[in-house]
């Protein structure tokens, strides 16, 4: 059997795949081409990230198709619940990537709350003619030690940030509309670890409550964040969104940051993409990732095994 890896997969997957008795094709097949390239080729699993759509069309196109593969957790570029109906398995990895979520939210912290984003555009510019100037523009840093975080959607990568956040000493509050309860174990390098339970909470008293606000919440019909939600925060208030664009409204964003409401936004996911709103990129207040969240080599590691395995397992049953 062939399978389409249309967004890229890791060399682990690949052989794991192979290992399994699938040829693994990695061309680019452009969006339009999709559905004539797995056809012609044969093809019984496609598999992507977020790029690649994998709509009615297409399923309606591919009569030979098995499996549609996410490597990642939402799968809003799928139309998952029709392909289904159709008696195709559609699988992803929801485990494999909350690490490196979780330590790039901390990125986008860390270079808030000491201006790193600016700093490393200004200081080329003027760190030879203007060191002093730029030393005092950056030196009301603050810590995060102590502060709270407050985590908007307590799944799997709101609980990994959840771990990172406790090792560092801050407060964490959380907010889901789906997880009451849950317990967080926070790993040490020694083999030591500690339990720590939490209950969620209300979304308005997290948003009223948190000195830094992280959003991990799957793409959904509206705001989750808009202008009456940043007038409930706190001045001074933190905002990352590594999860998807559109759950916050980026409008209201820069108003907030521009009126000081907002100390600091970072941002992975954009309303626009892959074409993000200019007030957005050029914003001195925004620290900016091209929707990288998952890209480390361990996160993909993990994503092309894990898909591999699914894989194998699915088909094999089929054929028992």
């Amino acid at each position: 059997m062939k399978v389409l890896a249309n967004d890229g997969i890791s060399k682990s997957g690949i052989l794991a795949l192979e290992k399994g008795g699938f040829e693994v094709i990695t061309t680019k097949v452009a969006q339009e081409q999709v559905a004539n390239y797995v056809n012609a080729n044969n093809i019984s699993v496609v598999l992507v990230r977020s790029a690649t759509k994998v709509r009615k069309d297409i399923i309606d196109a591919c009569p030979g198709l098995k499996i549609i593969g996410r490597g990642g957790v939402g799968m809003d570029n799928i139309d998952v619940d029709y392909a289904r109906s159709k008696g195709i398995h559609v699988i992803n990895t929801p485990a494999s990537s909350s690490e490196s979520v979780a330590e790039l939210v901390f990125a986008h912290l860390f270079t808030g709350v000491r201006f790193l984003h600016d700093a490393n555009r200004n200081m080329p510019l003027e760190g030879d003619t203007n060191f002093d100037g730029l030393k005092k523009a950056y030196a009301n840093g603050i810590e995060l030690r102590g502060k709270t975080l407050g985590i908007i959607g307590f799944g799997r990568i709101g609980q990994a940030v959840a771990k990172m956040a406790l090792g560092l000493g801050m407060k964490v509050i959380a907010a889901d509309k789906f997880v009451d309860k849950a317990e967080v174990k926070v790993d040490f390098y020694n083999g030591q670890f500690i339990n720590v339970e939490f209950e969620t909470e209300p979304l308005e008293d997290v948003i009223k409550h948190s000195d830094f606000i992280t959003l991990h919440v799957p793409a959904q019909d509206g705001y989750v964040i808009g202008k009456e939600e940043f007038e409930l925060m706190k001045d001074g208030v933190g905002i990352v969104n590594c999860a998807r664009g559109g759950v916050i409204d980026e409008v209201a964003l820069v108003e907030a940051l521009d009126n000081d409401k907002v100390l600091f936004a970072g941002l992975d996911v954009f309303e626009n993409e892959p074409t993000p709103e200019i007030q957005i990129l050029m914003h001195t207040k925004i620290s900016l990732t091209p929707h990288i969240g998952a890209a480390t080599l361990e996160a993909q590691d993990r994503i092309g095994t894990e898909l591999a395995e699914q894989i194998i397992s699915l088909l094999k049953a089929e054929k028992v």
